[in-house]
Protein backbone atom coordinates (compact mmCIF):
# COMPACT_ATOMS: atom_id res chain seq x y z
CA UNK A 1 0.00 0.00 0.00
CA UNK A 2 1.56 3.04 -1.04
CA UNK A 3 0.93 5.87 1.70
CA UNK A 4 -0.06 9.17 0.32
CA UNK A 5 0.86 12.31 2.17
CA UNK A 6 -1.35 14.42 3.57
CA UNK A 7 -1.09 18.33 3.29
CA UNK A 8 -2.57 20.69 5.61
CA UNK A 9 -4.97 23.42 4.63
CA UNK A 10 -3.31 26.52 4.87
CA UNK A 11 -6.17 27.73 6.60
CA UNK A 12 -6.04 25.56 9.68
CA UNK A 13 -2.62 27.45 10.16
CA UNK A 14 -4.55 30.60 10.02
CA UNK A 15 -6.95 29.69 12.32
CA UNK A 16 -4.45 28.65 14.82
CA UNK A 17 -2.68 31.53 14.60
CA UNK A 18 -5.80 34.13 15.10
CA UNK A 19 -6.92 32.01 18.38
CA UNK A 20 -3.28 32.53 19.83
CA UNK A 21 -2.83 35.89 19.36
CA UNK A 22 -6.45 36.36 20.86
CA UNK A 23 -5.16 34.17 23.78
CA UNK A 24 -1.64 35.50 24.36
CA UNK A 25 -2.06 39.03 22.41
CA UNK A 26 -4.56 40.47 25.97
CA UNK A 27 -1.80 39.23 28.56
CA UNK A 28 0.97 40.50 26.28
CA UNK A 29 -0.24 43.80 26.42
CA UNK A 30 -0.92 44.06 29.85
CA UNK A 31 2.58 42.61 30.50
CA UNK A 32 3.71 45.26 28.13
CA UNK A 33 1.60 48.28 29.82
CA UNK A 34 2.60 47.20 33.14
CA UNK A 35 6.60 48.25 32.40
CA UNK A 36 5.30 52.00 31.52
CA UNK A 37 4.58 54.72 33.52
CA UNK A 38 1.14 56.07 33.28
CA UNK A 39 2.24 59.15 31.67
CA UNK A 40 3.65 57.24 28.53
CA UNK A 41 0.15 55.31 28.67
CA UNK A 42 -2.29 58.21 28.36
CA UNK A 43 0.12 59.73 25.75
CA UNK A 44 -1.20 60.00 21.99
CA UNK A 45 2.18 58.99 20.87
CA UNK A 46 2.66 55.58 22.75
CA UNK A 47 4.10 53.23 20.85
CA UNK A 48 5.86 49.77 20.71
CA UNK A 49 8.83 50.95 21.53
CA UNK A 50 9.26 52.21 25.09
CA UNK A 51 11.98 52.56 28.11
CA UNK A 52 10.49 49.15 30.43
CA UNK A 53 10.52 50.59 33.48
CA UNK A 54 9.77 48.57 37.25
CA UNK A 55 8.20 51.05 38.65
CA UNK A 56 4.58 49.87 38.84
CA UNK A 57 5.68 47.16 40.15
CA UNK A 58 7.40 48.46 43.12
CA UNK A 59 4.58 50.46 43.70
CA UNK A 60 2.85 47.48 44.16
CA UNK A 61 5.36 45.50 46.16
CA UNK A 62 6.36 48.07 48.29
CA UNK A 63 5.30 46.89 51.30
CA UNK A 64 7.17 43.17 50.85
CA UNK A 65 10.14 44.40 48.75
CA UNK A 66 13.68 43.85 50.80
CA UNK A 67 14.73 47.25 49.40
CA UNK A 68 12.97 51.01 49.73
CA UNK A 69 11.98 52.04 46.49
CA UNK A 70 13.32 55.68 45.81
CA UNK A 71 10.58 56.05 43.46
CA UNK A 72 7.82 55.47 45.68
CA UNK A 73 6.56 58.54 47.63
CA UNK A 74 3.70 56.84 49.55
CA UNK A 75 3.63 53.15 50.14
CA UNK A 76 0.43 51.77 50.20
CA UNK A 77 0.29 47.47 51.71
CA UNK A 78 -3.10 47.14 50.49
CA UNK A 79 -2.03 44.81 47.69
CA UNK A 80 0.27 42.93 50.33
CA UNK A 81 -2.29 42.70 52.33
CA UNK A 82 -5.26 41.67 49.93
CA UNK A 83 -2.69 38.84 48.40
CA UNK A 84 -1.80 37.21 51.79
CA UNK A 85 -5.66 37.23 51.83
CA UNK A 86 -6.39 35.63 48.33
CA UNK A 87 -4.00 32.95 49.14
CA UNK A 88 -5.31 31.94 52.27
CA UNK A 89 -8.79 31.65 51.13
CA UNK A 90 -7.96 29.86 48.07
CA UNK A 91 -5.96 27.33 49.59
CA UNK A 92 -7.56 27.07 53.00
CA UNK A 93 -11.30 26.82 50.89
CA UNK A 94 -9.60 24.73 48.19
CA UNK A 95 -9.01 21.85 50.84
CA UNK A 96 -11.90 22.05 52.95
CA UNK A 97 -13.74 21.20 49.60
CA UNK A 98 -11.51 18.47 48.73
CA UNK A 99 -11.88 16.66 51.94
CA UNK A 100 -15.66 17.40 52.34
CA UNK A 101 -16.44 16.76 48.48
CA UNK A 102 -14.25 13.22 48.30
CA UNK A 103 -15.43 12.13 51.51
CA UNK A 104 -18.92 12.99 50.31
CA UNK A 105 -18.52 11.56 46.98
CA UNK A 106 -17.09 8.18 48.86
CA UNK A 107 -20.14 8.20 50.20
CA UNK A 108 -22.42 8.49 47.35
CA UNK A 109 -20.82 5.66 45.49
CA UNK A 110 -19.72 2.83 47.97
CA UNK A 111 -23.12 3.58 50.32
CA UNK A 112 -26.39 2.24 49.39
CA UNK A 113 -29.59 4.54 51.10
CA UNK A 114 -32.63 5.58 49.60
CA UNK A 115 -32.78 8.62 47.42
CA UNK A 116 -29.38 8.52 46.37
CA UNK A 117 -29.66 9.00 43.19
CA UNK A 118 -31.70 12.17 43.62
CA UNK A 119 -28.77 13.47 46.49
CA UNK A 120 -26.06 13.30 43.36
CA UNK A 121 -28.19 14.92 41.28
CA UNK A 122 -29.13 18.02 43.42
CA UNK A 123 -25.70 18.38 44.16
CA UNK A 124 -25.18 18.76 40.34
CA UNK A 125 -27.96 21.40 39.86
CA UNK A 126 -26.81 23.08 43.26
CA UNK A 127 -23.94 24.33 41.11
CA UNK A 128 -25.95 25.89 38.39
CA UNK A 129 -27.34 28.59 40.85
CA UNK A 130 -25.36 31.60 39.58
CA UNK A 131 -23.36 33.11 42.05
CA UNK A 132 -25.15 36.52 41.46
CA UNK A 133 -28.81 35.18 42.87
CA UNK A 134 -27.35 33.91 45.68
CA UNK A 135 -25.77 37.22 47.17
CA UNK A 136 -28.48 38.89 48.63
CA UNK A 137 -29.50 35.60 51.12
CA UNK A 138 -25.83 35.33 51.40
CA UNK A 139 -25.18 38.59 52.78
CA UNK A 140 -27.95 38.96 54.74
CA UNK A 141 -27.38 35.83 56.48
CA UNK A 142 -23.92 36.53 57.18
CA UNK A 143 -24.27 39.64 58.38
CA UNK A 144 -27.51 39.65 60.46
CA UNK A 145 -27.48 36.10 61.90
CA UNK A 146 -23.83 34.83 61.39
CA UNK A 147 -21.75 37.78 62.20
CA UNK A 148 -19.25 36.34 59.52
CA UNK A 149 -19.10 39.38 56.92
CA UNK A 150 -16.02 41.10 56.72
CA UNK A 151 -14.19 38.03 58.25
CA UNK A 152 -12.01 35.31 56.14
CA UNK A 153 -13.61 32.54 57.48
CA UNK A 154 -17.08 33.65 56.33
CA UNK A 155 -15.85 33.58 52.51
CA UNK A 156 -13.84 30.87 52.91
CA UNK A 157 -17.55 29.48 53.75
CA UNK A 158 -19.21 30.43 51.15
CA UNK A 159 -16.62 29.16 48.79
CA UNK A 160 -16.72 25.96 49.90
CA UNK A 161 -20.29 25.63 49.48
CA UNK A 162 -19.83 27.00 46.07
CA UNK A 163 -17.58 24.85 44.83
CA UNK A 164 -18.51 21.86 46.71
CA UNK A 165 -21.26 20.62 44.70
CA UNK A 166 -18.91 20.26 41.40
CA UNK A 167 -16.08 18.60 42.97
CA UNK A 168 -18.56 16.35 44.49
CA UNK A 169 -19.76 15.31 41.27
CA UNK A 170 -16.29 15.10 39.27
CA UNK A 171 -15.28 12.97 41.87
CA UNK A 172 -17.86 10.73 41.78
CA UNK A 173 -17.01 10.05 38.01
CA UNK A 174 -13.42 8.61 39.27
CA UNK A 175 -14.41 6.62 42.61
CA UNK A 176 -16.77 4.83 40.75
CA UNK A 177 -13.95 3.47 38.44
CA UNK A 178 -12.31 2.04 41.17
CA UNK A 179 -12.70 -1.90 41.75
CA UNK A 180 -14.21 -2.56 44.68
CA UNK A 181 -11.75 -5.81 44.74
CA UNK A 182 -9.17 -3.13 45.80
CA UNK A 183 -11.03 -1.87 48.40
CA UNK A 184 -11.75 -5.65 49.75
CA UNK A 185 -7.93 -6.68 49.46
CA UNK A 186 -7.04 -3.48 51.68
CA UNK A 187 -9.27 -4.17 54.07
CA UNK A 188 -8.14 -6.96 54.49
CA UNK A 189 -4.54 -5.99 54.95
CA UNK A 190 -6.03 -3.62 57.69
CA UNK A 191 -6.05 -0.57 55.31
CA UNK A 192 -8.92 2.14 55.18
CA UNK A 193 -11.13 3.47 52.37
CA UNK A 194 -8.37 5.75 51.84
CA UNK A 195 -6.60 3.47 49.84
CA UNK A 196 -8.49 4.93 47.61
CA UNK A 197 -7.04 8.38 47.87
CA UNK A 198 -3.19 7.75 45.19
CA UNK A 199 -6.11 5.75 42.58
CA UNK A 200 -8.66 9.04 42.14
CA UNK A 201 -5.15 11.66 42.51
CA UNK A 202 -6.03 12.81 38.71
CA UNK A 203 -9.85 13.74 39.66
CA UNK A 204 -8.34 15.46 42.93
CA UNK A 205 -5.65 17.18 41.19
CA UNK A 206 -8.84 18.79 38.26
CA UNK A 207 -10.99 19.69 40.96
CA UNK A 208 -8.26 21.58 42.98
CA UNK A 209 -7.42 23.54 39.89
CA UNK A 210 -11.44 23.73 39.19
CA UNK A 211 -11.59 25.12 42.80
CA UNK A 212 -8.22 27.24 43.35
CA UNK A 213 -9.29 29.43 40.60
CA UNK A 214 -12.54 30.11 41.24
CA UNK A 215 -11.65 31.31 44.61
CA UNK A 216 -9.17 32.99 43.24
CA UNK A 217 -10.99 35.09 40.90
CA UNK A 218 -14.47 35.39 42.56
CA UNK A 219 -15.27 38.94 42.51
CA UNK A 220 -19.35 39.47 43.63
CA UNK A 221 -19.72 37.47 46.81
CA UNK A 222 -16.41 38.99 47.71
CA UNK A 223 -16.76 42.33 47.72
CA UNK A 224 -19.94 41.97 49.21
CA UNK A 225 -18.82 39.98 52.05
CA UNK A 226 -15.24 41.39 52.87
CA UNK A 227 -14.32 45.04 54.37
CA UNK A 228 -11.14 47.25 53.58
CA UNK A 229 -8.98 44.70 55.59
CA UNK A 230 -10.14 41.11 54.58
CA UNK A 231 -10.80 42.36 50.75
CA UNK A 232 -9.07 39.98 48.50
CA UNK A 233 -7.17 40.79 45.48
CA UNK A 234 -9.99 40.97 42.45
CA UNK A 235 -11.61 43.39 45.05
CA UNK A 236 -8.75 45.73 45.36
CA UNK A 237 -8.05 46.18 41.84
CA UNK A 238 -11.91 47.00 40.98
CA UNK A 239 -11.90 49.20 44.10
CA UNK A 240 -8.99 51.30 43.23
CA UNK A 241 -10.78 52.22 39.48
CA UNK A 242 -12.16 55.74 40.39
CA UNK A 243 -13.34 58.59 37.74
CA UNK A 244 -11.31 60.44 37.99
CA UNK A 245 -8.06 58.72 38.99
CA UNK A 246 -6.94 55.55 37.29
CA UNK A 247 -3.26 54.23 36.87
CA UNK A 248 -3.02 52.04 34.48
CA UNK A 249 0.90 50.79 35.03
CA UNK A 250 -0.50 49.90 38.77
CA UNK A 251 -3.77 48.22 37.42
CA UNK A 252 -1.47 46.08 34.86
CA UNK A 253 1.26 44.95 37.67
CA UNK A 254 -1.35 44.29 39.62
CA UNK A 255 -2.91 42.10 36.94
CA UNK A 256 0.24 39.98 35.85
CA UNK A 257 0.69 39.34 39.70
CA UNK A 258 -2.62 38.40 40.20
CA UNK A 259 -2.43 35.78 37.45
CA UNK A 260 1.39 33.94 39.03
CA UNK A 261 -0.56 31.94 41.63
CA UNK A 262 -2.91 30.49 39.83
CA UNK A 263 -0.35 29.63 36.75
CA UNK A 264 2.09 27.57 39.62
CA UNK A 265 -0.96 26.12 41.19
CA UNK A 266 -2.36 24.65 38.07
CA UNK A 267 1.27 23.41 36.50
CA UNK A 268 1.96 21.84 40.26
CA UNK A 269 -1.67 20.29 39.82
CA UNK A 270 -1.01 19.34 36.34
CA UNK A 271 1.76 17.26 36.62
CA UNK A 272 -0.34 15.21 39.24
CA UNK A 273 -2.76 14.28 36.64
CA UNK A 274 -0.48 13.20 34.50
CA UNK A 275 1.87 11.51 37.43
CA UNK A 276 -1.76 9.30 37.96
CA UNK A 277 -2.28 8.95 34.48
CA UNK A 278 1.21 7.32 33.49
CA UNK A 279 1.29 5.22 36.98
CA UNK A 280 -1.50 3.37 36.27
CA UNK A 281 -0.01 2.61 32.78
CA UNK A 282 2.91 1.41 33.64
CA UNK A 283 3.07 -2.55 33.54
CA UNK A 284 5.29 -4.34 36.01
Amino acid sequence: MIARDQQTNPSFYALLAVLVMMAVGPIALMFLTSLRLNVEIMSDGAGLIFLPTLHNYEKVLCDVLWYSPQNVGRCDPTFARSLGNSLVVGLTSTALTLVVGCMAAYALVRFRFMGRDAVSLATLIMRMVPPAVLLVPVFGIWTYQFGLDGTLAGLILVYVAMNLPFVIWILQSFIVQVPIQLEEAARMDGAGPLVVLPVIRPGLAAAAIFTFRIAWNEFLLGNALTNRHTRTVPVTIVNSLTEYDIDWGVVMATGMLLAIPPIIFTFVASRQIITGMTAGAVKG
